[in-house]
């Protein structure tokens, strides 16, 4: 089973989570039970002072989730997520500078323990750490702070033997109170420093990889497999089983060959089906909607009216006009 959410319907049932929460002596640290009607876990948000949030999240989904955004505002960020054990994933990070965020859709896999530490953090709050207005910035950095209205920077790679180190005192640290919140604030800005170093280094290490021809050919045929699957879809894992590559080049692959993550892709799929399908008026709406895998009407209702600007109904109605 696939649940299906707005970004917003998710923040709001994290946020209905806030009644179980433990709020420490001096109001900066919050302990929130993950919503029990998606999984098992907990949420634990240190408010380091203002314009600076860490997060360290750690649960399991009972069932695949699928969450989907509209374009947003976005603060300096990064996030680290530590593989799930028993698959071949390596732990992964990314960054991402102010700006605006695109309108994405997220797939979240049920039953794979997800566990990170994240760090938001206000622009302003950024600039004032390194003592720089936005304009003194130096270009490696510039593409962190971004006007509203300009898509955000984004960069992906895999976490060094110094950043592990901070990750693991940041997730054992052995403070509490005032000691634990100026703890926690020193090693929010030493991860910082190590994710600019690497900024520094080189370019994304992900848009530096290249795929072979053959590569390429297993991922189109990943490509049709979902196409020919809409309804009961492969997760990642066994979709590169069946085209016979690792997950992560699976994941990589798409972006190159596709544009668009595997989710994304399947996605669209589902999208143009469920059009030919309603246009054809082979199917009521929900028929179409179980057709390409959507469990609720409503979910699919909304999907359609964001991707086509008009609701399933009053589009079969149109087409058989």
């Amino acid at each position: 089973m696939t649940i299906s959410l707005s970004q917003q319907a998710y923040w709001a049932l994290i946020e209905a989570a806030d009644g179980q929460s433990v709020h420490a002596a001096d109001g900066v640290e919050l302990l929130t039970p993950y919503p029990v009607q998606l999984g098992r876990g907990h949420g634990h948000t240190f408010a380091l002072r203002p314009g600076i949030t860490l997060d360290i999240t750690d649960y399991t989904l009972f069932d695949d989730l699928v969450i989907t955004s509209c374009d947003r505002q976005h603060p300096v960020e990064y996030t680290f997520d530590l593989a799930p054990a028993g698959t071949s994933q390596a732990d992964r990070y990314g960054v991402w500078g102010s700006g605006l965020a695109p309108g994405k859709t997220y797939y979240q896999p049920a039953h794979q323990r997800r566990a990170s530490v994240s760090v938001h953090l206000e622009p302003e709050v950024f600039c004032d750490w390194l003592g720089l207005s936005n304009d003194e910035l130096p270009p490696p950095l510039r593409s962190l702070v971004r006007p509203a209205d300009q898509q955000y920077y984004e960069r992906f790679g895999t976490p060094t033997a110094s950043m592990q180190m901070v990750l693991q005192q940041i997730w054992h640290c052995p403070y509490q109170g005032l000691t634990q919140r100026l703890y926690l604030d020193s090693k929010v800005w030493e991860l910082m420093a190590l994710v600019l170093h690497e900024m520094g280094n080189g370019a994304n290490p992900a848009a530096a990889q290249t795929l072979r021809p053959d590569d390429i050919e297993r991922i189109r045929q990943g490509g049709q497999i979902l196409q020919t699957r809409l309804d009961q879809p492969p997760s990642l894992l066994e979709l590169a089983r069946l085209i016979g590559i690792n997950d992560h080049k699976l994941k990589l692959g798409f972006r190159q060959v596709f544009g668009t993550t595997v989710f994304g892709y399947l996605h669209e799929q589902r999208m143009e089906r469920s059009r030919q399908l309603l246009e054809s008026g082979d199917l009521s709406v929900t028929a179409a909607a179980e057709a390409v895998g959507f469990a609720s009407r409503g979910h699919f209702a909304a999907a359609f009216r964001r991707k086509y600007g008009v609701n399933p109904g009053v589009y079969s109605r149109q087409r058989r006009a």
